[in-house]
């Protein structure tokens, strides 16, 4: 009986892992890309360009969606 719980409590806690591991993959190069703009500095070719705002949120949310579809071909959401 304490193998079988034991087990079950296991299983869980993987797929908790899972989840949270998929989230942060997710999550982390958009935080990375977010800490370089916030950085205080002007030699940025693209914070000068009309387009730069716009391009970054297109980059950050091409990239989101590239790993997200990953991970659900993988079957791992």
């Amino acid at each position: 009986m304490d193998n079988h719980y034991l087990g079950q409590t296991s299983q869980r806690m993987h797929e908790t892992m899972q989840t949270l591991t998929v989230f942060a993959s997710i999550f982390m190069p958009l935080t990375f890309i977010a800490g370089i703009y916030e950085m205080n500095f002007d030699y940025m070719p693209e914070l000068h360009w009309e387009w730069g705002y716009l391009a970054t949120w297109a980059v950050m949310i091409l990239m989101s969606i590239s790993i997200f579809t990953y991970f659900k071909a993988k079957k791992l959401i």
